[in-house]
């Protein structure tokens, strides 16, 4: 089962401008080929089908904890990509009966996804850059936990790649950092795939990590991320469960990889301390959240009132 707490796994500034063609750049990293959507895909699945999980405990446990981890990456790159269609934070007027004669969202029509105000209202999608659905197409389970891990190790080092390139088109620092937090932790899960097949193979991958070659201290949105050491951490997002993968990852002194700073690797029970989620706010014009919002604000507020 999950377990769910209401922040993101780090904090995200707000954006600068309303920039939905950033948003759409952005959605490559949630339904792309090398998308979160897809890591969390196969991870997930692999857990669920995994073969002798009492005997192969550590390698079931490197993988369970990693999807618990990339459901938190959907969530925020898919709230990256609804801050940057909104805009910076407002106190805007969401009161009902907002004038919408003279086509307040004229722009909208000529943006890359014009899809994603027309259908979802700025919010984000399993889709690609181009509005293609994410699907399960990208989804390998095989049942050979040595043909997983390799195939988990690929997608990684592709989804680092994929990171990069989109970083290298935003200007934004919401989608900056977006890319920065996910560059370290990417580097993480390819580093822990790779110490899982050396344990069971004996093929010594850290020897070409990090493939594809991305020096993370050149990246600024990278740097509080590595000063705090989150390059050498694995969590595992349980109270109690999964405390095994320490058998691969940091339990024999192995250390960050070369480039990054030093020190050993660690697991840490639980997660990360993480960020405040953004409240984004509604649009009239758009008729967001309802056509007469002051209403259901009225309702909310009674009702959070008696839960307290």
């Amino acid at each position: 089962m999950f377990l769910r707490v209401d922040k993101l796994q780090t904090e995200l500034p707000a954006p600068k401008r309303q920039d939905p063609n950033a948003a759409a750049a952005l959605q490559e990293l949630l339904g792309g080929k090398y998308g979160e959507m897809s890591t969390l895909g196969n991870y997930m699945f692999q857990s669920f089908n995994f073969r002798s999980k009492s005997k192969l405990r550590p390698f079931y446990s490197i993988v369970a904890a990693i999807t618990a981890e990339e459901l938190g990456h959907v969530e925020l790159v898919s709230n990256g990509v609804a801050m940057l269609a909104n805009g910076p934070d407002s106190e805007a007027n969401e009161k009902g009966g907002a004038d919408i004669s003279n086509a307040p969202f004229d722009a909208m029509k000529d943006i890359r996804l014009a899809a994603s105000f027309y259908s979802n209202g700025g919010g984000s999608m399993p889709v690609d850059s181009n509005g293609a659905a994410w699907n399960r197409d990208f989804v390998t389970t095989t049942g050979n936990v040595i043909v997983d891990l390799l195939h988990n190790f690929h997608l990684e080092c592709g989804a680092r790649l994929h990171k990069l390139r989109v970083y290298e088109s935003l200007t934004d620092p919401t989608g900056r950092e977006v890319c920065g937090y996910l560059l370290v932790r990417g580097s993480v899960h390819a580093h822990a795939y790779a110490l899982a097949i050396k344990k069971i193979t004996g093929a010594d991958l850290d020897k070409v990590l990090p493939t594809p070659n991305i020096p993370l201290d050149k990246i600024p949105e990278c740097q509080k991320y590595l000063a705090e050491g989150s390059h050498r951490r694995l969590y595992t997002f349980s109270p109690e469960d999964y405390r095994e993968m320490a058998g691969i990852w940091g339990g024999g002194g192995e250390q960050a990889l070369p480039g990054d700073p030093p020190g050993e690797l660690e697991v840490v029970e639980g997660m990360p301390e993480g960020g405040k989620i953004h409240d984004l706010t509604g649009v009239a014009s758009a008729f967001t959240p309802d056509y007469a919002p002051e209403e259901m604000f009225e309702v909310a507020t009674k009702l959070y009132k008696m839960s307290r």
